[in-house]
């Protein structure tokens, strides 16, 4: 089952959630917030940890009710160092739904304020990792949803902390079983502290045999004991990469440089942004109107999952951003074979039925897509952020320059103007116009979509958009584009191209850079003379490495979006963000591999040996 299933979840009289499916209790409602903090806080060390740190991890198998979450959350606002960042990474099999974590918190009014602000952020029912950050606190949760057998062997952070809170052992095996223990050894940091209220001999085994020192100590409330441990690994003497707040210039201010600006500023650190054109969105970037929707697939793939978490990462990242407005897209299909596979996605959904829902003539619903108006939505991004308009980018990658000011991070983002400066990546320009015209009707957010899409948002009307070839060097608005928008329009709203005839018609065309899989360039920019030198080897190994192998230092790109900027935009911030300041990465292992951009290259050098 694609959808992540819930707790068999009942109430006791006296307040508590037990999940029937193990029999077992989330917390005690007489003790649950003490408990937390005597086996978790104080058995992890916690605040004296995070002193003098400029960043922290605590990560938690068992997510729950999240108490021990706001615990530490609650903590660390009382006891942070002012410049400190607490990453808090979790992972959850059988996720609650919103409204049964607001009636389980409620027990405990002095975290009324932090679990109205986590409720208000509850991520949607779905498989994936969802990365919500609350910047005014410097805090940010990853969620990894999905069983954990699945889900730890995928994730990518060095925790400083483990709370290992599963339902207890004998009721949960699937939480403690002996894979689990070299998994966590691998993403501790020399001298990770892990606390847990359970003693069995399994958990105290798998502990040691991972390389942890394991010590009993008196219990909290009823339980007469409880465990604490430290990572004995060796302390590395390589020093930071980076700084902690690394001076980064962002190359292009379209959708992935604004939403890059915007999510690095939020991190803390200072953003300088070098755009050609006078105003932002010049490009692709800049039509009246956008649409978010999802591309949902009906097998469950890794492409699938990683386009389901860049959709709601775009969802959780321009909701009540000025230009964007929630609507619900009908989306009919286009011929017999996407019917079919409509059907097969409805049988097994990767969304639950506030996203998704099956409507006449066997399309789709999706409730939570977004028109966005690009005109109000770029100023807000970019609000506050050092942006030099007009302004060529001469960047020197080797010493991280930009006409001659050093940075510590360079991010290409230019979009289509990333061919001309590196042909390495292979991008292909598809030319996509759209038209528009001003109608005398306002009308509220509306979507339709069969391949083209139709929008309505207030008086504009907006449809297309082509997807062809691009010859030349500059986008053109044609005639056979316009006739194939408009027999697009026929069959999505017949009264639109009726009332089109009586309007003044505008098109626009922009070019899209995509790559040959359709899928992103997100992640360091390889070092493509190096590749080539190592052509040999790297056909031994069977054209295998890691996002991170031939790298170059300091340099990053995000482009390849194609036709979904807007959905790739968000994510891809979250992920280079991530990257730059060592934070847990919002993504599985092998969605990263699908978006590193040194695949480009292995392609060219797989075609030259074929």
């Amino acid at each position: 089952m694609r959808l992540p299933p819930r707790p068999d979840l009942h109430w006791k009289e006296d307040g508590t959630p037990v999940d029937e499916r193990v029999g077992d209790v989330y917390y005690s409602v007489e003790d649950g917030l003490a408990e937390s903090r005597a086996v978790f806080l104080a058995g992890c060390g916690l605040s004296e940890a995070w002193q003098n740190r400029a960043q922290f991890t605590i990560a938690e198998l068992g997510f729950g009710t999240g108490l021990n979450f706001l615990a530490a959350w609650q903590m660390w606002r009382e006891t942070r160092a002012q410049d400190g960042w607490l990453n808090f990474v979790s992972f959850e099999g059988f996720p609650l739904d919103a409204e049964d974590v607001e009636r389980a918190l409620k027990p405990w009014p002095e975290l009324a304020v932090l679990a109205a602000k986590l409720c208000a952020k509850w991520p949607p029912r779905a498989k994936g990792v969802r990365r919500i950050t609350w910047p005014e606190e410097r805090l940010s949760l990853t969620l990894h949803i999905g069983l954990i057998g699945d889900t730890l062997p995928q994730a990518q952070f060095q925790a400083d902390a483990w709370f290992l809170d599963g339902f207890s052992p004998a009721k949960n095996e699937a939480m403690w079983t002996e894979e689990l223990w070299p998994l966590i050894a691998e993403r501790s940091v020399p001298g990770a502290r892990a606390a847990t209220f359970t003693v069995a001999g399994a958990v105290r085994r798998g502990l040691t045999t991972a390389g942890f020192l394991v010590e009993k100590k008196p219990g909290h409330g009823r339980k007469r004991e409880r465990l604490e441990a430290k990572f004995d690994a060796p302390q590395s003497n390589s020093a930071p990469t980076i700084s902690a707040t690394p001076k980064v210039a962002i190359l292009g201010a379209g959708i992935a440089g604004s939403c890059l600006a915007q999510t690095l500023a939020e991190r803390g650190t200072s953003v300088t942004v070098f755009e050609r054109d006078a105003s932002p969105a010049q490009g692709t970037s800049g039509n009246p109107l956008a649409l978010v929707m999802p591309r949902l697939d009906a097998a469950d793939t890794v492409q699938a999952r990683l386009l389901i978490d860049a959709y709601l990462s775009a969802q959780a990242f321009y909701a009540g951003r000025p230009g964007a407005a929630l609507t619900e897209t009908v989306h009919t299909p286009r011929n017999e074979q996407e019917t079919e596979r409509f059907q097969r996605l409805l049988a097994d959904p990767p969304l639950g039925l506030e996203q998704l829902e099956a409507i006449r003539n066997s399309g789709l619903l999706h409730k939570k897509s977004l028109i966005i108006e690009p005109a109000k939505l770029f100023p807000s991004l970019l609000e506050g952020v050092d942006v030099r308009w007009e302004t060529d980018a001469d960047a020197n990658l080797e010493n991280l320059s930009v006409n001659g000011e050093r940075f510590d991070v360079i991010i290409l983002a230019s979009g289509w103007h990333l061919e001309a400066t590196l042909p390495e990546m292979d991008l292909t320009g598809r030319l996509g116009q759209i038209e528009w015209f001003k109608s005398d009707v306002t009308a509220p957010p509306a979507a339709q979509a069969s391949g083209y899409y139709a929008l309505a948002f207030e008086r504009t009307r907006l449809w297309g958009a082509t997807f062809a070839d691009q010859n030349g060097t500059k986008p053109e608005v044609s005639d056979q584009a316009t006739q194939d928008n408009m027999a697009a329009l026929e069959a999505l709203s017949p009264y639109w191209l009726q009332t089109s005839r009586n309007a003044e018609l505008h098109a626009r065309a922009g070019v899209r850079a995509t790559t040959a899989d359709r899928l992103p360039l997100i992640g360091p920019l390889p070092n493509r003379l190096e590749m080539e030198a190592d052509r040999q080897r790297l056909e031994r190994q069977g054209w295998q490495v890691s996002p991170d192998d031939y790298a170059r230092k300091g340099v990053y790109i995000a482009g390849g979006f194609g036709s979904r900027g807007f959905t790739w935009g968000p994510w891809a911030a979250q992920i280079l963000t991530a990257s730059i300041f060592g934070d847990p990465l919002p993504a599985r292992r092998e969605a990263m591999k699908m978006i590193v951009p040194n695949r480009q290259i292995l392609r060219k050098l797989k075609r030259a040996k074929a």
